[in-house]
This record gives C-alpha cells, sequence and structure tokens, in this order.
C-alpha cells in the first residue's frame, strides 16, 4: 500500500484545482465518500480510500479498518550465553517449535524480561485526549514497571549536528539551505567540530509551504541516517549524514584536531623539544609557538627570535593569524611561512630548526634558518615525522553526529495521564525515565519535557513525517506502576507485555499489528532495568 489518497486542502499533495463550494461548506461526513475512512492520527484528517495509505504513509484503509502501515519495532537484550537461540515471535505463531529449554532459562517464551516495545511504529496520542497506544506492564528486579509508548508529532524539534573539522563551514549565523531553502544555520562552533541547528518550528511553519517541506525532508533523512546535501550561504557545501565523515566542497574529511593550535604545543614538547629548535602548530583559532609557550619555558628551550602576525593573547598563545578557510589548521593558507612576518636579530641565527605543522599533521613542513634568516624548506628528519604522524594518530576520526531534540512537554503527555503537569514533575524528580526508541535521552533541565538523543543510539528508521508539516518520533516513559498511578496515569489502559506482542497498538481489523524486532545497542543501557529509581 503505497498509492496515496487524495486530501482536502494539504499542501503539497496532488489534488483537483476545483472544489466544490458545497463540498467546501458541507459537515465532514457528508462530503466523504461511504467507501473511505477518516484517519485522525495528526491535524491532516486524511480520508483515506480502500487499499490506499495517507499522506505520511504510516496508516491505510484495509476492508474498510484504519490499519498501520508500519511495523512496532521491539527490542530485545542480548541474553547470557547459556541462554537459548532466540526464535523470531513470528516465527512461533506459525508454529515453529521453541529451543530446548537450558540451564538459567525460566521457559518464558516471549523472555518478557528481554523484551521492550519502543515508539518506532507505535502509533500515537493525537488527537491527544487518547491514552497512549502501548501502555506496558513488566518487571526489572522484581519491582512492577510501566512503560509508556507513543509517537509523538512534533512541531517543535530540532537537530543538532556536530561536524568534526577544521574546515571553515561558514560564518556563525549564516543559513544553512536544502534544496534552495533555508533550513538551519551555523552556530557556535564547538572544540575541533563545526555545529550546526537544523529544523525547528520557525522553518516548519514560519516560512513558505516549500520552506516547511524542504525543512522536514531533511530532518527525516538525517533522523534516519541517511545523507544529505546542503550548502551554507558564504560558505562550503557539504554531505552530512550520521555516524559518517562530512563531505566538504567535494573532499571528504579523515581527521578531527588533536586540539588547537596551544593544546598541540604542550601535548608534544617533550618529544619535540630535542628536535626542533622552534615549533609553531597553525590554528584558525589559537595558534601555538613552543619556545614562547609556557611548556617551552618549563623545558628550558631558548627564545628563537621568531616574530608571529596576529594577535598575541599570552605568551605562545596568538590569535587571528589568519582568516578561517580550508587550509592549514582551518585558516585559509597554503604557505605556513605567511604567518610569520619576520626574525628577531641577535635572537634568530642560522641553522635555526623550525618545524610548522597543523594540528591535525596533515599539513607539515620542515625549514631550516639560512645565513639571512630566511626559512628554507628541506626534507623533514625522520625522527620528526615520527612526532608529526603521532600527532594524526592522536587524532579521531572526522565524523557527523546528528542529535535529535524535541519539546515533549505538550499535548502528548495527555497520552500518559490526564494531569500532565505531574509527568513533568515526575521526570525533573527523577521518578521516569525518558527514551527514545529505547535509546537514553537527555532531559534538559527549566520547564517542559525538552529530550535529545544521539540517532545513532536508536533504532533505524525511527522517524517519520506528516504533511502539517511536522516530524515523528518515538519516546518512551518508564517507571514504577506505582508512581504511575499517582500521577494519574491511565491504568485502565495498562496491559502485559504479552499483551502488546498479541494485539499491537492498531487491531480494529481483528488482526495484531506487524513487528519487527531489533537488537539492543550495547551502548545503551537496558531502558528498563535503568529507570533512574531503580539506580
Amino acid at each position: 500500500m503505497t498509492e496515496h489518497t487524495k486530501t482536502d486542502g494539504l499542501p503539497g499533495i496532488d489534488m483537483p484545482t476545483q472544489v466544490d463550494a458545497e463540498l467546501r461548506s458541507a459537515p465532514r461526513n457528508e462530503r466523504m465518500s461511504a467507501s473511505k475512512i477518516e484517519c485522525n492520527a495528526c491535524p491532516v484528517l486524511c480520508q483515506i480510500s480502500e487499499g490506499r495509505t495517507g499522506a505520511c504513509d504510516r496508516y491505510a484503509n484495509r476492508g474498510g479498518a484504519l490499519v498501520r502501515v508500519d511495523p512496532v519495532v521491539l527490542l530485545r537484550r542480548e541474553l547470557a550465553s547459556e541462554a537459548p537461540a532466540l526464535v523470531p515471535f513470528a516465527a512461533r505463531e506459525e508454529g515453529e517449535a521453541a529451543p530446548a529449554q537450558q540451564p538459567d532459562w525460566n521457559g518464558d517464551l516471549l523472555l518478557a524480561d528481554e523484551v521492550f516495545v519502543t515508539g518506532v511504529g507505535s502509533s500515537t496520542t493525537y488527537p491527544d485526549y487518547k491514552p497512549a497506544p502501548f501502555i506496558v506492564a513488566s518487571k526489572a528486579q522484581g519491582v512492577d514497571m510501566v512503560t509508556v509508548v507513543t509517537e509523538g508529532i512534533f512541531s517543535y524539534c530540532s537537530f543538532k549536528v556536530k561536524i568534526d573539522t577544521d574546515r571553515f563551514l561558514g560564518p556563525e549565523q549564516a543559513n544553512v539551505r536544502y534544496k534552495g531553502e533555508v533550513v538551519g544555520h551555523v552556530t557556535t562552533a564547538e572544540y575541533g567540530s563545526q555545529m550546526l541547528s537544523l529544523g525547528g518550528v520557525h522553518h516548519l511553519t514560519g516560512g513558505s509551504k516549500k520552506e516547511g517541506r524542504m525543512t522536514v525532508e531533511l530532518m527525516q533523512l538525517l533522523g534516519n541516517k541517511q545523507a544529505v546535501e546542503c550548502t551554507i550561504d558564504g560558505g562550503a557545501s557539504l554531505v552530512v549524514q550520521a555516524g559518517r565523515a562530512p563531505i566538504v566542497n567535494g573532499v571528504q574529511e579523515q581527521r578531527m584536531r588533536v586540539g588547537c593550535g596551544s593544546a598541540a604545543v604542550g601535548i608534544f614538547a617533550r618529544q619535540l623539544r630535542d628536535l626542533c629548535d622552534e615549533v609553531v602548530v597553525v590554528d584558525d583559532h589559537i595558534t601555538g609557538v613552543l619556545t614562547e609557550h609556557q611548556a617551552g619555558r618549563c623545558l628550558d628551550m631558548a627564545p628563537s627570535g621568531i616574530q608571529m602576525r596576529g594577535r598575541k593573547s599570552t605568551p605562545g598563545r596568538y590569535f587571528q593569524v589568519a582568516n578561517p578557510g580550508t587550509g592549514w589548521g582551518g585558516t585559509d593558507i597554503a604557505d605556513p611561512l605567511s604567518i610569520i612576518e619576520g626574525w628577531e636579530e641577535g635572537v634568530a641565527r642560522p641553522g635555526l630548526r623550525l618545524l610548522m605543522t597543523s594540528t591535525t599533521g596533515e599539513h607539515a613542513q620542515w625549514f631550516v634558518l639560512d645565513e639571512q634568516l630566511r626559512p628554507v624548506e628541506q626534507d623533514m628528519p625522520a625522527e620528526v615525522r615520527r612526532v608529526v604522524d603521532r600527532i594524526g594518530e592522536n587524532c579521531e576520526p572526522s565524523l557527523c553526529t546528528v542529535l535529535f531534540l524535541g519539546g515533549a512537554g505538550g499535548s502528548l503527555r495527555a497520552g500518559v495521564t490526564e494531569n500532565p503537569v505531574l509527568l513533568t514533575r515526575a521526570i525533573k524528580q527523577a521518578l521516569v525515565n525518558v527514551t527514545c526508541g529505547g535509546a537514553p535521552a537527555y532531559v534538559w533541565p527549566g520547564g517542559g519535557i525538552t529530550v535529545m538523543a544521539d540517532v545513532m543510539r536508536m533504532p533505524d528508521m525511527s522517524f517519520g513525517t506528516v504533511p502539517t508539516p511536522a516530524i515523528v518520533a518515538p519516546i518512551e516513559f518508564t517507571m514504577r506502576q506505582s508512581d504511575y498511578a499517582a500521577l494519574g496515569g491511565h491504568m485502565e489502559h495498562v496491559f502485559s507485555l504479552e499483551q502488546a506482542l498479541a494485539r499491537g497498538a492498531w487491531h480494529n481489523d481483528g488482526a495484531p499489528q506487524a513487528r519487527r524486532w531489533a537488537a539492543m545497542d550495547p551502548a545503551n543501557p537496558w531502558p528498563i532495568g535503568h529507570a533512574p529509581m531503580l539506580g
């Protein structure tokens, strides 16, 4: 089922150019064909014909019943070595025999303490007054637990993208464009990384229809660990993909810098002291000069008489030696000698050995001063090359990190409790563990429930969209059953994991919802056992 139904008034979806005026003004139940059903899983309210899906490709009309197309994703924790091999649940439904019981295995075919229902594919609470589709009872360390599982429809959300590179991507506050539309901006650089802020409610809802569509398209691709190509006004073109090296102006990045120029000077000062008379580590932000640096002084290195361009900050640390760029150390220079103004006579001497390197070691040259105190490039000694190579060895691989940031403090809380502020307070009191697709989520301090999660720790294809436009993302709240009751939770809708596996969230046609098993990321703590109140 991939063919869309036509949806009245939906931007960006093909539809008739003329709509009868009487149909526009008629009550909805009078204008909708009897062969269609209305989906209320988001504000679009698609009218779906038999055999077709809604505009989001997530819900379909099957035999007059509204069904969920995507499978709900279930995480399974890796079992101890003595446990039997797992048989997919669907296979067991078809009559496949369970493996022979092994020692220390309790015989539970579902292995309920090893299964976590994620929000991926779980369905939503929209139109906001409905209980969450899955409110699952379980046990952890003998304690009765409840996990409230839903897909949130997020208009208030963005992605923070960390790009490990010294290359100049664009000035801070510059627009980031995707297919020509502004979808975010460059934000403050961090240590060895350029940062982008992409998406957000203003781009989703505050601009043109095309801007909103392109923003949500880019966000879905990023969240689902796929590559996106974008450009930065006044800067670079780049390809970004979570967990992959960035491609800047067509060149794939290799290394994240070991540190700024000052840090690199300090780290490798002892190894370079007897090999060089001066070392300059070129950096866009803080260029380091070894003999002036405190590290060189502590090692009793003699002054070299070097005279640097830029603004001297503290001894051996220089700002603004060049402009930002894609050359040495994230500057715009190709010739490292261009940042040296000269040499102090009487201090500098012929034969002085000078190493100039970038913060990643990708650029490095060796010079010796001649009789006129002019640096002359020579072959780099093997001992010096080994230290430069070690600088490169200490540089981590260049990667793109994509963090989902969403405001969950709105209406989806009604799917958890009839008094939403109690959920907010319980989270701030560490009574509730919040996860996104089973991945740990950082909850920002302050008002509301603002969560942040690394998409690489979430199941594949965790994100969807609705054409309002908004992002669909999984979220789960795990707590003690007693705490859930105390905050006014929907206790009458709590059911066991066995029931959850049997019925799914959408079962009004009598068939269980499809399921997809996913292995738990070994870096993630088990969502139920890791609930804060259990330590």
